[in-house]
């Protein structure tokens, strides 16, 4: 069993750093590089299907898993992809490159196959459901379904206010506190933490199911010490100041709860 979910994973781990080659090529194409961030979750989708694709499991579980990866993935893609189109390259890839001057093209390309990596080790979930052949759908798959459903619902009612919100001029300089964002000042990642505890959930019950576990636990460090709150607190910070230090204050930092005073 180890041996063949690690070729699986080694399977995982080759695929993305194809697909993420080849994104590298078309980003370099048209010199915006910050289309990675709407490919990633398509990329986590791809593998999770090709997992799903195999014969070892059973089909209508598979129907569900890819039913419930692809809702996660196209919604997110397409926010992200709507939300930077137009706007040209994200400034932080502009200034990588930058920095990293004759050398960028190498550089990107590893920043790429990096993102691949990432991506193979979030498949984890779809390896193991696939390869579970019991011919039924066990309590704790539909309590992880449930909980994945819910959590793309509250992370698009976040991204929703949230656009709205900017969508405003009378808003510039301001800090969302419009919905979800009253209660938590990152709905968004919360709930994009809670999709993958919902998919951890889901593969538990499948053989060696715990280790799906490794991937809630990897996003909440990418999202509170790595590249999600630290980044965006600095730069709101920078750009709303003390409005921000307030909001700061008095709104809980990743777990929606109620304003302190």
């Amino acid at each position: 069993m180890i041996t063949s979910i690690l070729v699986n994973f080694s399977q995982a781990i080759a695929m993305a750093l194809a697909v993420m080659t080849v994104l590298w090529a078309v980003t370099e194409w048209l010199q915006d590089s910050s289309l990675v961030d709407a490919a990633w979750s398509l990329c986590i989708a791809l593998l999770a299907l090709h997992f799903a694709a195999q014969p070892d499991g059973w089909r209508l579980r598979d129907l569900l898993t890819s039913a419930l990866v692809l809702i996660w993935a196209l919604r997110l893609s397409l926010f992200i992809f709507k939300r930077n189109h137009g706007k040209g390259e994200d400034p932080r890839y502009s200034e990588l490159k930058q920095k990293w001057g004759a050398k960028r093209k190498v550089k990107m390309l590893q920043f790429f196959w990096a993102q691949g990596a990432a991506a193979a080790l979030f498949t984890v979930p779809f390896i193991l459901t696939g390869r579970n052949a019991s011919a039924q759908i066990g309590a704790l798959e539909w309590a992880g379904a449930l909980v994945v459903l819910a959590a793309i619902a509250g992370e698009a009612s976040a991204d929703l206010s949230l656009a709205r919100f900017k969508a405003n001029p009378a808003n510039r300089g301001k800090t969302c506190r419009a919905g979800l964002w009253n209660y938590s000042r990152h709905p968004n990642y919360f709930f994009e933490w809670l999709v993958w505890c919902g998919f951890a959930l889901f593969a538990s019950a499948s053989p060696m199911g715990w280790a799906a576990w490794i991937c809630p636990a990897l996003m909440l460090h990418f999202l509170m010490n790595v590249t999600g709150i630290p980044k965006t607190e600095e730069q709101s910070l920078k750009s709303r100041g003390d409005d921000y230090r307030d909001y700061q204050r008095t709104t809980s930092k990743f777990v929606p709860w109620f304003k302190r005073k």
